[in-house]
């Protein structure tokens, strides 16, 4: 029980700490873009995004089903059942969630720090460097948040991975699975160590949080 506990855990962490950073490598430079100025279009951006966060899972799984199945648009590159594509599924499913977050926090540090850099001199690329760097631990925070909505994630995981055993099963695929099976005890085990994970990326965001 313990490997397959263990190599379950693994792929969890694996494919959704890489969906993770995938979102951010968009979602930060994106938040930027929403944070620089005010206008309509940016306010309109924002919205959407918010908006986006709270689309269910299965929402997101479905589409990216068709899109990713034989007879869909992306069939071809033969992505469906594999763990790219819950990569995937899981980096659009986060990304709302991190360029909302990260928007508001940069827009809050515009107003305290960008303008203040700019009184004293700086350009607007220095400026903008030293709002990004004055918001790196709230941006991490962010970052983590999504990392924990991702690692927790069932119906994008079990719609674009199929739940196959030693190939695309995660941790919440397998207790799906197991209490349908009433083997109880095992995802008990598996539940117990998600609570772990999320707890501990839950602190770290606290103390990374009060760093910021």
């Amino acid at each position: 029980m313990w490997q397959e506990v263990s190599e379950v855990v693994a792929r969890s962490l694996l494919v959704s700490g890489t969906a993770t950073v995938l979102a951010a490598s968009w979602s930060i430079p994106t938040a930027m873009f929403l944070a620089e100025k005010e206008s309509a279009f940016r306010r309109v951006l924002l919205d959407v995004s918010n908006t986006l966060v709270g689309v269910p899972t299965v929402l997101i799984g479905l589409i990216l089903y068709l899109l990713l199945s034989r007879s869909g648009p992306l069939g071809f590159f033969g992505l469906l059942y594999t763990p790219a594509s819950i990569v995937a599924g899981e980096a659009i499913l986060i990304t709302p969630l991190i360029v909302s977050l990260s928007a508001s926090v940069l827009r809050e540090k515009r107003a305290e720090v960008w303008e203040m850099a700019l009184s004293m001199g700086a350009t607007e690329r220095q400026a903008s460097a030293t709002m990004v760097a004055e918001s790196l631990p709230r941006l991490l925070t962010a970052v983590l948040l999504g990392f924990n909505r991702a690692i927790g994630e069932l119906g994008v995981a079990l719609m674009l991975g199929g739940n196959i055993k030693g190939f695309t099963r995660v941790m919440t695929t397998a207790i799906a699975l197991e209490v349908s099976r009433g083997e109880f005890e095992l995802a008990l085990t598996l539940g117990g160590v998600l609570l772990v994970v999320v707890f501990g990326i839950t602190a770290i965001v606290r103390k990374v949080g009060k760093a910021g």
